[in-house]
């Protein structure tokens, strides 16, 4: 989910995974997927930043949890690894 702000100043919420384009026309447009349009204050570049920002956050472990086993090694748990 991606905080935007329309042209009148309202602050919404807008599901990443449903944005199919955005257009600079001079206001920022975001076209959803059911055809719906938003003008937005954020330019495309901040909107895209945004977009990837949720990504990174949406595929990260939710937590990350070190250990040391009797060998002294350090053992990473919550993401995918272990050393």
């Amino acid at each position: 989910m991606v905080r935007v702000t329309r042209l009148n100043g309202v602050e919404i919420v807008v599901n990443a995974s449903v944005i199919e384009s955005l257009e600079s026309t001079p206001d920022t447009v975001i076209r959803l997927l059911n055809g719906q349009r938003l003008a937005v204050r954020e330019t495309v570049d901040e909107v895209i930043a945004k977009v990837i920002s949720y990504q990174r956050e949406l595929h990260q472990p939710m937590c990350q949890v070190e250990i040391e086993d009797p060998a002294g090694d350090t053992i990473r748990h919550g993401d995918g690894e272990e050393s």
